[in-house]
């Protein structure tokens, strides 16, 4: 009887069915061969969605011109191999792919795909409006736990643009939907995979929709790490990284793949012995050499104001093997450097790279320390931090000079915008970029390393006063150094900042009018007039370069070196302007000026792998005004050895050193280590660097004569501060933190 029973059921269930379907009974299921067309159309259709959503800036970039790349020819560059948009054809079929077999009905499927992607493709948009950056998987993260993150601006504000976006994504996605329902009406297949007994049919589907959900999430995992197959893989499909600029990845390379590539970077393997204990003996240990360190020193860095200038591409053209000037481009700058504490830094990057140095100055790591797959820490490693320690926060409003307690704010849930919080923020920290904020992260980067305020080319403080020379497309050095000065001469009137791109008006002042007390800064300038190319810019140049050797130098690279001194020049007597109106100021103030990277216009002598480390040395010095100079009592000095080499990670501890200033544990243990080892960079080479970090070679060390050092025959003390360094670094930035309650970052007071 049982049996019976469920027959009739049976029957009756089909009977209802079909009643209730007699138009879809009467048309046959469509072949297999429409489904396969159809995901591929809605697969691309998906894919120039999310290329719409990011063709607003930079190149234009649009999804047709996207998509014709993959053909000889056709977009008119001449190149082969460009299949990015095939690479990410097959990732969103592949997430296509889970969704239909998660649901099991084609088209609706699709139609639901089509809608998801569609609102993406709308916030990626209007992030893109508000930010310049896409979407990352921190951005996700974060308002899956409540925050806004970097998406803040666009959950709360509706972008100039907005609108048209929207109708515009609106307008097509009802349209592809439509056709999806015209498609599933005449289609009379209901189920798309059909079994005989469904249970077996849901764990045949489960384990497709598995597979593929395992392939997208293992290539994403890996499309982070350098060398890995992931990696190799993309490559084929012609995708080669700009992590500059996630705009400029994501049209060049894909939404998806952009997406992914930044979702899982390896940051570095945890190092052995790594625990809290192990963290509560390097802060113990370290704790102790500051405190025998700030036994003879004198000064509060904090009753001082310094200014860090990265100065772009800024190397002595005179020191290039093979070249020849008829005349000095740095005179000034080099009888600066006579006097005062300075000397060469090794810069892991030539023609490029220059974030990476502004990041390792500013926190005093290393990429030295970092897995290779790691190349660009603004873009790959920053957005993903919680917590982001930056000498710029020891200048914080009360914060006690505790790198811990400034970084607080800025490490909260929505980590992009709470360092402008009132209160909050490293008051007396800004930061000078005359050019587009959104590269390399900076706008979101600078606010989560506490930057009260970000002055970008077009704030007023730079546009009103913009100049650029002859016919070269940057903002001279002259107006950056302008800005800077405007800076502190409105906190010396306790006047504040001007406003500016990330910061609330008027906090500058630090309740200087007050006190009566001119508040002090730390004020963190990335120039740009001496960026690349170098096309004759200049009118009236005097500088010839010439062959110091039997190679001549062809005509391209002979201009290019002609109008680069010319710049390098410019920068020379702008920089004398600069220092002499310091100078002249009654308030203490000491400058670190560094050189990022030589620019890549020296081919004949990049051509020699003998001149590696030559090609990567740049210019380095510190100085103090009069008013720091009695400050410190005229302790000031740079007659120690190892300040003829550095690299970018020691650039504080020196300058803490230079001003006779009391310094944290942190800065007592990179004071330690620039002795033992002056200099270090990961392995570097002799062209223009791309974005793929070299995962051979070993680590380069220098010593105080520029000469490379082995660590394997270092003392067991420097090994073992090697090891400390590895540890510190991993505990910062991949591991659980443990410095940061163990007043590691705090510079005392007395």
């Amino acid at each position: 009887m049982a049996r019976c029973r469920a027959a009739f059921r049976a029957r009756f269930r089909v009977r209802r069915r079909a009643a209730a379907r007699p138009m879809r009974r009467a048309r046959p299921p469509f072949g297999a061969w429409v489904y396969v067309l159809a995901f591929i159309l809605v697969a691309a259709a998906c894919v120039s969605m999310l290329q719409w959503s990011v063709m607003v800036a930079r190149g234009h970039v649009t999804p047709w011109e996207f998509f014709v790349r993959m053909f000889p020819g056709a977009s008119g560059t001449g190149k082969t191999g460009q299949l990015q948009f095939l690479l990410n054809l097959l990732i969103i079929g592949a997430i296509y792919a889970v969704l239909v077999m998660a649901i099991n009905r084609f088209w609706f499927a699709s139609g639901v795909m089509l809608v998801v992607v569609g609102v993406i493709a709308v916030l990626e948009r209007m992030k893109v409006l508000v930010r310049s950056q896409t979407i990352m998987l921190t951005d996700v993260t974060l308002m899956a736990s409540g925050g806004a993150g970097g998406m803040g601006d666009t959950v709360t504000n509706m972008p100039a643009g907005s609108g048209e976006a929207i109708a515009q994504m609106s307008v097509t996605v009802a349209a592809l939907v439509a056709l999806v329902a015209l498609a599933a009406w005449f289609d009379g297949r209901g189920w798309l995979i059909v079994t005989p007994r469904r249970f077996i049919g849901r764990i045949r589907r489960a384990i497709a929709a598995a597979l593929c959900m395992a392939m997208v999430i293992t290539f994403g995992a890996d499309l982070g790490t350098s060398g890995s197959w992931a990696q190799g893989f993309a490559a084929a499909f012609g995708d080669k990284a700009k992590l500059w600029d996630s705009i400029e990845d994501a049209q060049a390379n894909g939404v998806a793949v952009g997406f992914l590539r930044l979702a899982r970077p390896k940051v570095m393997d945890q190092p052995a012995g790594y625990d809290q204990a192990a963290m509560r003996d390097i802060a113990n240990r370290y704790s102790s050499r500051a405190q025998a360190l700030n036994a003879s020193r004198t000064t509060d860095m904090r009753d001082q104001t310094v200014v860090m200038i990265l100065s772009e591409s800024f190397s002595d053209p005179t020191r290039v093997p093979g070249v020849r000037l008829n005349e000095d481009p740095m005179p000034y700058i080099r009888s600066v450097k006579a006097n005062t504490t300075s000397g060469l830094m090794l810069s892991s990057g030539y023609g490029g790279g220059t974030a990476n140095l502004e990041f390792q100055a500013l926190t005093g790591l290393s990429m030295v320390n970092f897995d290779p797959s790691l190349s660009s820490p603004y873009q790959q490693l920053v957005p993903q931090m919680t917590w982001t320690p930056s000498f710029n926060q020891i200048w914080a409003k009360g914060s006690g000079g505790s790198q811990s307690d400034a970084a607080d704010a800025a490490d909260s849930a929505d980590a992009a915008d709470a360092a402008e919080s009132a209160g909050t923020a490293t008051a007396g920290s800004e930061a000078v970029h005359p050019y587009n904020p959104a590269l390399y992260s900076r706008s979101v980067n600078y606010r989560k390393f506490g930057f009260s305020h970000f002055y970008s080319q077009s704030d007023p403080l730079i546009a009103d006063h913009a100049r650029r020379i002859d016919r070269s497309h940057y903002i001279s050095d002259e107006t950056s150094y302008d800005a800077v000065l405007r800076l502190i001469e409105n906190a010396a009137a306790g006047n504040g900042g001007n406003g500016g791109n990330g910061g609330d008006d008027g906090d500058g002042g630090d309740g200087a009018a007050q006190s009566g007390k001119a508040a002090t800064q730390f004020i963190q300038l990335v120039t740009m007039q001496n960026h690349m190319g170098y096309e004759n810019w200049y009118d009236d140049n005097q500088f010839k370069a010439t062959s110091s050797n039997a190679t001549p130098l062809d005509d391209a690279e002979r201009t290019h070196i002609d109008t680069y001194a010319k710049g390098m020049n410019y920068t020379d007597q702008a920089t004398k302007a600069f220092l002499d109106r310091l100078d002249a100021m009654s308030r203490p103030i000491t400058v670190i000026f560094y050189g990022d990277h030589l620019p890549s216009i020296y081919r004949h002598a990049a051509a020699d792998d003998a001149n590696s480390i030559a090609l990567h040395e740049t210019d380095y010095f510190i100085w103090s005004n009069k008013a720091a100079r009695l400050h410190d009592g005229g302790k000031a000095t740079g007659a120690r050895s190892e300040n003829a080499y550095t690299s970018p990670n020691y650039l504080m501890a020196q300058t803490a050193e230079h001003m006779n200033a009391r310094v944290s544990p942190y800065l007592a243990f990179l004071t330690d280590l620039h002795r033992a080892v002056p200099a270090m960079e990961p392995p570097v080479v002799n062209v223009t660097q791309g974005w793929d970090r070299i995962p051979e070679g070993s680590p380069l060390y220098l010593d105080a004569s520029g000469r490379r050092l082995n660590p394997a025959e270092l003392p067991q003390s420097t090994q073992r501060m090697l090891r400390d360094y590895r540890l510190i670094q991993y505990d910062i930035t991949a591991g659980k933190g443990y410095l940061r309650d163990l007043g590691f970052m705090d510079v005392p007071r007395r």
